[in-house]
């Protein structure tokens, strides 16, 4: 991981920047625990033992299953970083409901802290703005969090540039996760944004590349021609293309993290780079 770069998050060291998503080790619909708990704390385990150090996670996934399973297999987390969310209710598998009340954004901090069984949380991401609640409401219960010492770093997820300058206004804004990968650049304005202003680009969904990696599409082409996978492909193309871009990798396989761990080493050329920014 330590090949991928470092981003300064934070007031510490900061974190190599491929990261570590953790939906992917609850229930279907990310909902309820894994099939097998034991080989989801084996998952993250391994992940640290590649030098991740920047774990994703939220409230919601399981609900409150991913906060446990990271608290079993990695606290106390030393020279981690754990960063967790909300701001979505959940009603069942698939379902979620942006709920931004400050007095329910304070609640789940609190239950954050005690399953992750920390002081503080590192970074504590708004999951969704509410547009039932006033943005600044929202914005001003993180601050009120950051003072009190709970929370380190605020971060906003699924947002525009409008709503990042609306939130610095109130609190520092450290990162951004937004929806972003191969195929889906609607968030390359917020991208942009984020590079020149220095924060933290964590795409969700960043293996997605559709057709592009279907036999005798250019990711396969590249892969075959550069001796890796099409993930890692993928992957090296993220973060080559901002120095602010913290990809988070999710799955429940140990054999995935390994594969998706070695990304961080692959160096794509010019021509590869300019092939995969054209085709989509």
């Amino acid at each position: 991981m330590a090949a991928s770069g470092r981003f300064a998050l934070g007031a510490g060291p900061g974190v190599h920047r491929l990261g570590f998503g953790t939906m992917q080790l609850t229930g279907p619909g990310v909902w309820g625990p894994p099939a097998d708990p034991a080989a989801a704390v084996a998952v993250l385990r391994r992940a640290a033992e590649l030098g991740t150090e920047l774990f994703d996670t939220a409230d919601s996934y399981g609900p409150a299953v991913a906060e446990e399973l990271l608290h079993t297999a990695l606290h106390p987390y030393r020279g981690l970083t754990i960063a967790t969310k909300a701001g979505l209710l959940r009603t069942g598998p698939g379902q979620w409901h942006p709920c931004g009340r400050p007095e329910y954004l304070r609640q789940q901090c609190e239950l954050s802290l005690r399953r992750l069984h920390v002081e503080r949380i590192d970074l504590f991401q708004l999951h969704r703005l509410d547009p039932a609640v006033p943005a600044d409401e929202q914005f001003g219960v993180l601050a009120a969090l950051q003072a009190e010492g709970k929370i380190g770093a605020v971060g906003l997820s699924e947002v525009t540039v409008e709503e990042i300058e609306q939130a610095g206004r109130v609190v520092d804004v450290a990162t951004v996760q937004n929806r972003y990968n191969l195929v889906d650049r609607t968030s390359d304005t917020v991208l942009r944004h984020c590079t020149e202003h220095g924060i933290g680009f964590l795409p969700w969904f960043p293996l997605a590349a559709g057709r592009l990696a279907e036999p005798g599409g250019p990711v396969v082409e590249i892969a075959e021609r550069v001796g890796a996978t099409t993930a890692q492909v993928v992957l090296a193309w993220l973060l080559r293309r901002s120095s602010v871009m913290l990809p988070i990798p999710g799955t429940s396989s140990v054999a995935h993290v390994e594969e998706n761990a070695s990304a961080a080493e692959l160096v794509l050329d010019p021509e590869s780079v300019d092939e995969l920014d054209a085709a989509a």
